[in-house]
């Protein structure tokens, strides 16, 4: 697909409205002012489930376990989740989901209020959101375009991963403090309560004015159509081979910072919010860069994998928890600028028949990784330490982006017809 991108300009009032371009739809207004809500509540369960794991056990491999359960049904179920996507209507489907989703957070804050949450509750309650989170991924990313049309789909992906972050920045240093004053359950329950307002504001959108895609009927096969599709197709598998490899064993945060705050620095769960929320700060600046000036396309993937693995060094090598931090600023930046431009580069290049496969592909890839990432990395980082987590995340961005690099030099060789479309996807 191609799309025309927005030429470059020096007013600054021109510059605002290319920033912040797809706020002027105003279903996405009202999406976006439900998740900002939701997405704060979510980040102050992970800073608190981490921490609750971790008084429970003392154990960074635990904290893994349960991110690992959370996404295995991910890697199971995540391609199903996409051929539902593309039967039914999304936004119905997101209802549901977003409101099974705080049913599991008021649970785990009442178990955990009452005194009588339990290591087995917590691996339960990550597996039956991690099957919620396998359907309603896939909807959501998918729904994106139906809601904002192509050109304004990047940014809308860029100002989705801006709002991530800037809940990424303010969810746990709320977190940290509400731990401190009410406890860990209070930060589940206040969870459940923001699901409310991500579910009305998916309520409250103008149908008329979204373009669904055509649904996709009921046939035997469509999992592997969609699977065939994307193998025959490298503007689409570039990308999801590098996410998976970069999915699996970089974006494993919320299991080797705890270990890093607490063994590295001997520090405690205050200090683990602030590299988190330095993370998400800098993810906010360079989510404001990508919808301004990103670009997609497996050449910006390269590149953007090559700095991360760059910003994960010096994350690694950080000598005090003061410099972490300002590390952790740049790796927020970088990986915001990875997963907006590889959410944008796939859903521009996707059938839109496939495009919910495509998407619950990446969702596998970004997030059903995990679960064996998640392991990985928290027993990297338990037994080598906080450093040695981050130094494998470095790595595996390195790898990434030579994998892709030879990939694209053997097409240019074999297929020279097609590389002007793996290149540049926009």
């Amino acid at each position: 697909m191609t799309v025309t991108e927005p030429k470059p300009t020096r007013s600054l009032a021109s510059l605002h409205r290319q920033t912040f371009a797809a706020l002027a739809n105003t279903n996405f207004r009202r999406y976006i002012s439900g998740q900002s809500l939701s997405l704060i509540g979510t980040w102050m369960q992970s800073i608190a489930q981490s921490w609750l794991v971790l008084q429970l056990t003392g154990s960074g491999t635990a904290i893994g376990l349960v991110v690992a359960l959370q996404t295995v049904p991910m890697l199971l179920l995540g391609p199903y989740g996409g051929v539902i996507a593309d039967r039914v209507d999304k936004r119905r489907l997101m209802v549901v989901l977003q409101s099974l989703m705080g049913v599991q957070a008021l649970v785990l804050g009442l178990l955990t209020i009452t005194g009588t949450v339990q290591m087995w509750h917590i691996y339960l309650l990550a597996v039956a959101l991690g099957l919620n989170q396998c359907f309603e991924s896939p909807a959501r990313q998918s729904f994106m375009l139906e809601m904002v049309g192509p050109r304004d789909l990047r940014n809308a992906v860029s100002l989705q991963s801006v709002l991530v972050n800037v809940a990424r920045a303010v969810g746990p240093a709320v977190a940290g403090l509400i731990i401190a004053t009410g406890g860990l359950g209070l930060c589940f329950m206040l969870n459940a309560v923001s699901f409310v307002a991500v579910v009305v504001s998916l309520l409250c959108l103008d149908v008329s004015k979204l373009e669904p895609s055509p649904p996709a009927k009921r046939e035997r096969g469509q999992l592997r159509a969609g699977i065939a599709y994307v193998r025959r197709t490298p503007a689409l598998a570039v990308p999801l081979v590098m996410m998976a490899l970069i999915g699996c064993l970089t974006y494993e945060f919320q299991v080797v910072l705890p270990v890093v705050a607490e063994h590295t620095f001997h520090a405690g769960a205050d200090s683990y919010g602030f590299l988190t929320a330095a993370m998400g700060a800098g993810a906010v600046v360079g989510g404001l860069a990508m919808a301004t000036w990103g670009r997609t396309g497996n050449k910006a993937l390269v590149v953007t994998a090559t700095a991360f693995g760059v910003v994960m060094t010096v994350a690694a090598l950080a000598p005090s928890l003061g410099t972490m931090i300002a590390a952790m600023v740049l790796v927020g930046a970088v990986s915001v600028a990875y997963t907006a431009t590889t959410n944008s580069t796939l859903q521009l290049e996707a059938d839109p028949s496939m495009r919910g496969r495509v998407m619950a592909l990446w969702a596998v890839a970004f997030m059903g990784s995990t679960a064996i990432g998640g392991p990985v990395a928290g027993w990297v980082s338990q037994t080598f330490g906080g450093r040695a987590g981050l130094a494998l995340g470095a790595v595996t961005c390195f790898v990434a982006a030579a994998v892709a690099t030879l990939v694209l030099r053997r097409v240019r060789e074999r297929r020279p017809e097609l590389v002007e479309e793996i290149i540049t996807a926009d």
